[in-house]
């Protein structure tokens, strides 16, 4: 008998790749057609509604960074987070505590023809920042004055937050064609943006962008680009190794331990925007008890979990990654702790677990690296301490339908983990969407959190204008929401990412997203 781990499979796997029949859900190409084209595998399905403003799936952020046009970027690289490179706009400026104001590039157009301005601004502010949108993230809502063809003043008090709050968050919101708002069967149907690639089609689980000749700053070196969705990691692998693929994301760790070594591949590690979270239901006995959230967080041995996962996790003891404003360790982070598991098990009413009923955990397959298999170590963990702890591992379809709280619905499950990457340095993207009520009805999106203590607290560094006085700010509220934890924080991700060796002058963003207008292959 034969034993075979997983590490050495892999690697058997690798060694074997090029006698593989790999499965074809992505269009398989020439040898020789296609130098022009890129191939992109990502973990997640897409929508199929292509409005911005409806959905918070990262492969759709992926595909709007190549199409849509945002007033500026932010590169969010660690040694200068607060970097800004400016695109749709050439600069903004704070003209009072609820209006910023923006000067507008002269000469772009869409990828429809009609020229960029002022009011497609407006439009888009104006759309988007509405509460009934399923992605959360303006503030509030807004009013733009079009001062002229290329002048837009944002005004916010309407929805009763300060202008300022675009300072960062500008960077993470696409730009939509005035037209397409005013039609919305259109603006679902495909995108429509200023970037270098524009939209063509999406043809079964395979979406297909081409080059925008227009583009203002040159037209990219690459004509098309495929995004096929791939849900097994394991197969996006195969891909890459057989040349059906020329990058992939979420490389398990030992994929990408693998993949070092092999000379016709580059892997790349970068630190994500994102923090891999246990979420509890707040709304749901008995994790609506906060004394129980923190009497788990004290029973989960984080380091255990970080050797776990390698490469692909690195320490975080707040909620906010490292290329977030004003991410720093908090004092009172929750940490290791079995004495202290055991003291408020009790003061909630269940010593040593007892009495308390099984709490199920659910998980994922094939989004985030090794779910499975730490969220097994949680659970031995939890039952080490007393307390009962069933695991659900789901596919990825029903997984994305069973994390996202509903109104009037039963929570599936009393604790589920997941990520939640974001382009931007703004830390509210996470805050607020994550742990303030009136982000939408349920409160907290996963968690269900509605704590009027964690309101006023977002609410106080949201209002907060000086960046370094707001810097404490956001420190302050991390620290409010370590004390109730309505989600945990396990570890910040790291992107691995793996691409052919002849692939160059990509920029990988760290919520996965990738800069490919340089993009090309060297042979």
């Amino acid at each position: 008998m034969i034993n075979t781990s997983r590490r050495s499979l892999i690697k058997g796997i690798a060694a074997g790749s090029a006698s593989l029949a790999l499965p074809t859900p992505f269009v398989t190409r020439a040898s020789a057609a296609a130098r022009d084209t890129m191939v992109q595998a990502h973990s997640e399905p897409v929508t199929g509604n292509w409005d911005p403003t409806s959905h918070t799936i990262l492969p759709q952020h992926y595909m709007e960074l190549h199409v849509m046009g945002q007033l500026f970027r932010m590169p969010l690289r660690r040694e200068n987070p607060g970097e800004v490179v400016w695109e749709l706009a050439t600069g903004q400026k704070l003209i009072d505590f609820y209006t910023i104001e923006y000067s507008l590039r002269d000469g772009i157009k869409f990828h429809d023809g009609k020229p960029f301005s002022a009011e497609d601004v407006k439009a888009t502010f104006e759309y988007a920042s509405q509460r009934n949108k399923t992605a959360p993230w303006y503030p509030g809502v807004c009013e733009v004055e079009v001062v002229d063809r290329l002048t837009a003043r944002v005004h916010t008090k309407a929805g009763g937050f300060p202008a300022s709050s675009f300072f960062l968050l500008a960077s993470f919101l696409p730009i939509m064609s005035k037209s397409d708002v005013d039609d919305p069967a259109r603006l679902k149907q495909r995108l429509n943006g200023t970037g270098p690639f524009k939209f063509v089609e999406q043809k079964g689980d395979v979406t297909v962008l081409t080059a925008n000749d227009d583009h203002f700053n040159g037209r990219p070196i690459l004509n098309h680009i495929r995004f096929p969705w791939i849900a097994d990691a394991s197969t996006r692998m195969l891909g890459l190794l057989s040349g059906e693929i020329d990058i992939t994301e979420k490389l398990e760790p030992e994929q990408y331990e693998t993949l070092v070594n092999n000379p016709r591949i580059k892997v790349s590690s970068t630190m994500a925007g994102e923090n891999m979270i246990l979420a509890f239901r707040n709304a749901k006995a008995p994790t609506d008890n906060p004394l129980v959230r923190l009497a788990i967080a004290h029973a989960i041995d984080r380091s255990q979990i970080l050797q776990l996962m390698g490469p692909a996790g690195s320490k975080s003891d707040t909620f906010l990654p490292a290329v977030k404003f004003g991410s720093e360790a908090v004092p009172n982070y929750p940490q290791y702790d079995p004495a202290k598991c055991q003291e408020l098990l009790a003061k909630a009413g269940f010593p040593g677990g007892q009495g308390m009923p099984e709490l199920q955990y659910a998980t994922s397959t094939g989004l985030w690296a090794k779910t499975k298999e730490y969220a097994e170590l949680i659970v031995a963990q939890l039952q080490a301490q007393g307390i009962p702890c069933k695991l659900t591992v789901m596919e990825t379809s029903a997984f994305l339908t069973a994390a996202f709280l509903k109104p009037g619905q039963e929570p599936y499950s009393h604790m589920i983990d997941h990520g939640f990457n974001t382009g931007s340095a703004e830390p509210n993207l996470f805050l607020r969407t994550m742990f303030y009520s009136k982000v939408g009805p349920v409160g907290g999106i996963f968690n269900g959190c509605k704590d009027p203590e964690i309101d006023a607290v977002i609410d106080a560094e949201t209002n907060e204008t000086d960046l370094e006085k707001r810097r404490a700010l956001v420190h302050a509220a991390c620290m409010k929401v370590a004390e109730k934890v309505p989600s945990y924080s396990l570890f910040t991700a790291m992107l691995l990412h793996g691409r052919k060796a002849e692939l160059e002058g990509l920029y990988i963003y760290p919520n996965g997203s990738i800069d490919a207008s340089k993009a090309h292959f060297t042979a």
